[in-house]
């Protein structure tokens, strides 16, 4: 018969300790937020079908009150691409471009998500309220993050003139 022990970790004074918190990398944050945003964007899009009446407009060639066309489909592919790339991009750009690049297509980003509540009814006005209050808390937090995107303090090394920066003195100028 097994006798009860307690887990050995719970022994542990280590255990009592605080957890360790490091810090993320800015890039991390953000390409977080904008997955986060991805997804969050096709579920709504997915969820949208759900509503009465969208899958037979779709089957008559209708999204909203556009005709399915092929330039329609481009517009939603670059719309839904925007987001995936933002996730590759947050994680690989130089810091300053990187900085750039999500003020402007977060900042551009949140009117778009906003559109989406045109012409909703107020029965839908939660669905559409919920999704959109999320995908512009995420987009503040993309900006929040990129414009409070750590500076590198100067090292004293860096600040230091070279042998190089200094003018050159010849024995007449002494």
């Amino acid at each position: 018969m097994r006798t009860p022990r307690s887990h050995p970790g719970l022994q542990d004074p280590q255990s009592r300790s605080p957890l360790e918190d490091r810090r993320m990398p800015v890039q991390a944050r953000i390409a977080a937020a904008w997955t986060t945003f991805m997804f969050l964007y096709l579920y709504v899009d997915v969820f949208n079908f759900y509503k009465p009446g969208v899958v037979d407009g779709i089957l008559n060639g209708l999204v909203w009150e556009f005709d399915i066309s092929a330039t329609l489909l481009t517009v939603f592919l670059v719309s839904v691409s925007i987001p995936a790339l933002m996730v590759v991009l947050s994680m690989t750009l130089p810091a300053r471009v990187n900085r750039a690049t999500n003020l402007v297509v977060a900042s551009l980003l949140i009117p778009y998500s906003m559109f989406n509540a045109a012409g909703a009814t107020w029965e839908w006005a939660a669905f559409y309220g919920i999704s959109i209050g999320i995908e512009v808390l995420l987009l503040a937090y993309i900006l929040r993050s990129a414009w409070t995107w750590p500076r590198r303090a100067p090292s004293p090394t860096t600040m230091a003139p070279g042998r190089d920066s200094e003018p050159h003195h010849t024995p007449l100028q002494a």
